[in-house]
């Protein structure tokens, strides 16, 4: 075990870094990547931490680019940072500063091959709607390979997720008595959530795969009164399917939603690429070789590579250790050695691409 990388990762998971306050972590990152021999160390415009390795072919030329896209921010929750059994817990061990150490660590050790430039990027409000940094990151590089910093399980890869559409449904009314005959807010509220839920339901009948379903979540849900006017909002975040037809979709909500409004925003396609891409198969034969069964998940969530996937239009997975069923979880926790293992089929990987 590798007590630089373990003292980095407990360090940049114990700085606090929710979405929107990455000011201190980015700083943090630039600093050590530049102890470790990174070059044009920086935070950028969008606050993106940004380390840069490279070895120049004979003629002083770059012929091939890789980004090494990972995410510093974290969702709320105070997790104490501990090392106890071999295991660092600690919010956003797994989700996602675990992959994202693992980037810079392996990349710190690869012995590049000539010609080779490997950049690190730190991205901001991955956590939030807006995806901040992965959208700013997307018009400053080209890359010829991408890797996704998320937890996949070190002997894991991801090929795809889901995408999303967040709806924010919100209805008032003159308040009037609860016995009366005049429904609530609330009771009308419920009454489109229920409605949602049946569309759902029946646009899932034929489905088998849960890639390939609606996954519906209440985000928020909460009921208001002044003695004058009761009121309801209701926030619902969907995961989305491939070729998911968005505007059929929010047309027939409309049609329903009464007196009420109705925002749809946070819209992000479903992303997936394929395992024999030549990324993915660098990646099946390292793991291969590490004497383990390689697998290729498909994510119902949504992450970076939704941004940047279609837009780049290069060989790209997700990787990184951790359990992503601890996401957002109280109990986020990450194995160290399995940390390890990931930066040693990182390192790998980077260099034999």
């Amino acid at each position: 075990m590798c007590e630089q990388a373990v003292s980095f990762l407990h360090d940049l998971v114990a700085i606090e870094s929710l979405s929107g306050q990455e000011t201190a972590v980015a700083n943090y990152l630039v600093t050590q990547m530049t102890q470790l021999g990174f070059i044009n160390t920086q935070v950028d415009v969008a606050g993106n931490a940004i380390g840069t390795r490279e070895n120049r072919d004979s003629e002083g030329k770059i012929t091939k680019e890789i980004v090494l896209l990972g995410h510093m921010d974290t969702v709320p929750g105070d997790i104490p940072v501990r090392i106890e059994d071999g295991i660092l817990y600690g919010r956003g061990a797994v989700d996602a500063k675990g992959p994202l150490a693992t980037f810079v660590i392996a990349a710190a050790q690869a012995d590049l091959t000539p010609g080779t430039r490997i950049v690190v990027v730190g991205a901001t409000e991955e956590e939030a709607a807006t995806s901040k940094g992965a959208r700013h990151a997307v018009t400053q590089y080209q890359p010829d390979f991408c890797i996704i910093g998320e937890p996949s399980g070190w002997d894991s890869v991801t090929l795809g997720y889901k995408g999303r559409i967040l709806i924010d449904y919100e209805y008032a009314q003159p308040m009037s008595h609860t016995a009366g005959k005049t429904p609530g807010a609330a009771e009308t509220g419920i009454a489109w959530l229920n409605a949602l839920h049946e569309y759902i339901e029946a646009f899932n009948f034929d489905e088998t795969r849960l890639f390939n379903k609606l996954l519906p979540s209440i985000r928020d849900i909460h009921t208001h009164s002044n003695g004058l006017t009761n009121s309801i909002h209701i926030k619902v975040g969907i995961r989305l399917p491939p070729n998911f037809e968005l505007d059929e979709f929010e047309a027939d909500v409309k049609e329903w939603v009464g007196d009420a409004t109705i925002r749809f925003y946070g819209y992000e396609s479903a992303f997936q690429t394929k395992r024999s891409s030549p990324l993915a198969q660098q990646f099946n034969r390292i793991l291969l070789e590490a004497n383990t069964k390689p697998r290729f998940k498909l994510k119902t969530g949504t992450s970076d590579m939704n941004v940047v996937g279609p837009v780049w239009g290069c060989p790209i997975v997700a990787y990184g250790p951790g359990d992503s069923q601890l996401d957002h979880t109280p109990e986020e926790h990450i194995v160290l050695n399995e940390y390890q293992q990931a930066i040693d089929i990182l390192r790998t990987v980077l260099e034999e691409l």
